[in-house]
C-alpha cells in the first residue's frame, strides 16, 4: 500500500514539474518578444513576465522537481519493486533520461536568471524550440516507463526523432504564418 501512495505522489510532481518546465519556457518566449516592443510598453510586460517567471520557477517547477526526484529515490531505494527495477536495463536508460531532464532543468535555471537581469541572449524563436527538450524527454521516458523494455526503447527513440522533425517542421510553418501576419 505504502508503494501506490509514494508511486502517486512521485507521478504527482513529475506532472507539476514538467507543467512548470513547459510554461516558464513559454514565458521566456513572451520576455524575449517584449524585448523588441517600444516604451513603455517593453518595461510594463517585462516586469510582469519576471514576476510571472519569479513565482512559476520557486513556487510550482523547483518544489515540484526536488519532491519528484525524493519520491523517485524512495521508489528506487526503499521498496522491493524498486530495488528490482534498478536491474533491469530499462530503468538505466530512463535515469539516463532523468539525468537529461536535470540537466535541461539546470538550463533552464541559468536562462531564468539571464532573464531575471534582463540580459535576453537568446531569441524567442530559440525559446520555442528549447521548449521541445522538455517534451521530447517525457515522451521517452512515458514510454520507456510504460512498455518497460530496453529494446523496445529503441522504437521509442526513433519515433522521438520523427517526432522532432515534424515539430521543427511545425515550428518552421508557424514561423511563416506568424511572418505573414505581421
Amino acid at each position: 500500500m505504502e508503494y501506490d501512495y509514494i508511486k502517486s505522489l512521485h507521478l504527482i510532481f513529475v506532472i507539476t514539474w514538467f507543467a512548470g518546465l513547459f510554461y516558464v519556457v513559454r514565458l521566456f518566449v513572451y520576455h524575449a518578444e517584449a524585448k523588441q516592443k517600444p516604451q513603455p510598453e517593453q518595461d510594463i510586460l517585462i516586469k510582469q513576465y519576471q514576476l510571472m517567471q519569479y513565482r512559476l520557477w520557486y513556487i510550482i517547477t523547483w518544489p515540484s522537481a526536488v519532491l519528484a526526484s525524493i519520491f523517485g529515490f524512495w521508489l528506487i531505494f526503499f521498496t522491493p519493486i524498486g530495488k528490482a527495477w534498478l536491474q533491469m536495463p530499462w530503468m538505466h536508460v530512463k535515469l539516463g533520461f532523468v539525468f537529461l531532464l536535470y540537466i535541461y532543468h539546470a538550463k533552464c535555471h541559468q536562462f531564468y536568471l539571464q532573464l531575471q537581469k534582463n540580459e535576453v541572449k537568446k531569441s524567442s524563436n530559440f525559446f520555442r524550440l528549447w521548449n521541445e527538450g522538455a517534451t521530447l524527454i517525457l515522451f521517452a521516458v512515458v514510454f520507456l516507463v510504460i512498455l518497460k523494455s530496453a529494446i523496445n526503447w529503441i522504437y521509442g527513440v526513433i519515433g522521438v526523432f520523427v517526432f522532432s522533425i515534424l515539430i521543427m517542421l511545425g515550428f518552421k510553418f508557424y514561423k511563416k504564418i506568424r511572418e505573414r501576419n505581421e
